[in-house]
């Protein structure tokens, strides 16, 4: 696996950074090239912070009475199995490479840049509890620099059968059934759990079968044999759900709107929400389409300005988390969520969050810097995902609206709920000298050059509802739940 040198353009944005970061007690560690050049194909060694010496900045809002502090922690491996791509099916739906860089992936198998809602509920999973969501992230490299040849990654491997059947999962999925695990009211009776569990289960089952029941039945057929039959399946499971609150003496939800799916016009079949993707206002950036698709990572899984030996997490954690102002509700099945912003330097910083920092500082410090840890301690980058839902949408024309994040009191904005907030957590047991060196960086847009700033993660819940059911039962009720 060759290395190719080049020169690096020194980003001002950068620079200004660096400074502001100095002035807030932060210093620089002077290992930066006379020229400014860049490493072969890696980030710009001003970009490389001594932790030990930047100030706390790390703050959380003050736990209010109510709050919910419960976590559930869901055991998804570490990529094993090596599920790479360059694509991104929430930001850039369609388009093989659209993100022009590497993404490392756990739970959901089938995710590449024809996922969608069907796609994604078909497909199996790492995840040990039977969770089908989909969470990827920007993979980090350890770039050699001045060897011709590293370590060869593992090959890509041939998924040109599962995207076909993504693309003919897209074209059949038609029936859009109401959530009901976002529904349900924030006090579950304790007693109520099992049953309610249950019926979660039921409600995916009935809707599953009559999905698959859709692809089979005339157009002239289809409120008779698959509209009618679910509705009424679903409404008698719906009573049952609503009994098992009266039984309790708790006031039952109105759920009985619940019942009714619709069936979606076939020539818009792919659009999985009220918001069309806008190809104008991309998360990840606007790219030219109708040179993307033809695009593919080498067997090495590099991709250009991209190079280098993948670092799998030795850790990766994902933890759902409460609110510290109160209860939490269910995310509605199939919402999507963006954390961060993969093109700072176009963007702006509005959407861009400090991400890293090292084993043994997490409640102390978070930057935008690349850290150099002290010996003994390890590269972090910590993810925590916006938690204030509109109650209405999974997704939005820019994929942000629908759900944003607390004010620094934790509370949601007037009209939002609060949901569990995903953390992911990613550990890298990087070599020290690499550190110091400036030899590591995550994968970027080509002209986002290794800008730690731009780092980012996207979740997609595909969860069963009876999971989270567990997940929010398990965060209001301030356990302590791993699966």
């Amino acid at each position: 696996m060759a290395f190719h040198r080049r020169k690096s353009t020194i980003w001002l944005t950068a620079a200004a950074a660096a400074m502001a970061l100095v002035a807030g007690g932060a210093a620089v560690v002077a290992i930066s090239s006379s020229d400014g050049a860049a490493l072969a194909d890696g980030a710009d060694k001003s970009q490389f912070v001594d932790i030990t010496k930047v100030k706390p900045n790390v703050k959380k809002p003050k736990q209010q009475q109510g709050a919910t502090t419960g976590t559930f922690t869901v055991d998804c491996g570490r990529n094993e199995n090596g599920h790479f791509n360059p694509d991104n099916f929430i930001a850039q739906p369609g388009v093989r490479n659209g993100a022009q860089h590497l993404h490392d992936y756990v739970g959901n198998l089938s995710t590449n840049a024809d996922s969608n809602n069907k796609s994604l509920q078909k497909a199996g999973t790492t995840c040990k509890n039977g969770d089908k969501s989909a969470y990827f992230w920007p993979v980090v490299r350890i770039n050699d620099g001045e060897e011709e040849e590293a370590k060869e990654q593992p090959k890509k491997k041939d998924d040109k059968a599962q995207q076909d059947k993504d693309k003919a999962d897209k074209a059949a999925a038609r029936l859009d059934c109401p959530d009901v695990a976002s529904a349900l009211p924030e006090d579950v009776p304790d007693k109520a759990q099992a049953e309610i569990d249950r019926e979660l289960q039921n409600i995916d089952k009935v809707t599953e079968e009559a999905e698959k029941k859709l692809e089979q039945t005339k157009a002239q057929d289809v409120n008779n044999a698959v509209v009618g039959p679910v509705k009424d399946k679903r409404a008698a499971i719906l009573d049952r759900m609503m009994l098992a609150f009266s039984r309790q003496g708790k006031q039952a939800p109105d759920l009985n709107p619940l019942a009714a799916c619709k069936v979606k016009d076939q020539n818009n079949a792919g659009v999985d929400n009220g918001d069309e993707n806008s190809d104008n206002a991309q998360a990840e950036g606007t790219e030219n389409k109708k040179n993307q698709n033809n695009k593919e990572e080498n067997e090495n899984n590099e991709l250009e300005g991209n190079e280098g030996e993948i670092q799998r997490p030795e850790v990766v954690d994902l933890t759902f988390r409460g609110s510290p102002v109160g209860k939490v509700v269910a995310m509605p099945k199939f919402l999507r969520i963006l954390y961060g912003d993969a093109k700072v330097s176009t963007n702006g910083t509005k959407n861009a969050k400090d991400s890293w920092t090292c084993t043994g500082f997490e409640d102390k410090v978070l930057i935008n810097k690349y850290p150099i840890c002290p010996q003994g301690s390890k590269v972090k980058r910590i993810h925590d995902f916006p938690s204030c839902w509109d109650g209405k949408n999974i997704d939005s024309a820019k994929h942000r609206e629908h759900i944003v994040f607390p004010d620094g009191n934790g509370k949601c904005p007037k009209g939002f709920k609060a949901v569990p907030q995903l953390r992911i957590s990613l550990t890298y047991n990087i070599p020290q000298e690499i550190q110091k060196a400036g030899r590591y960086a995550v994968d970027s847009f080509p002209e986002e050059e290794h800008n730690p700033f731009s780092d980012h993660d996207d979740f997609a819940n595909v969860m069963s509802q009876q999971i989270m059911n567990r997940l929010v039962n398990c965060v209001n009720s301030g356990k302590k739940c791993k699966e």
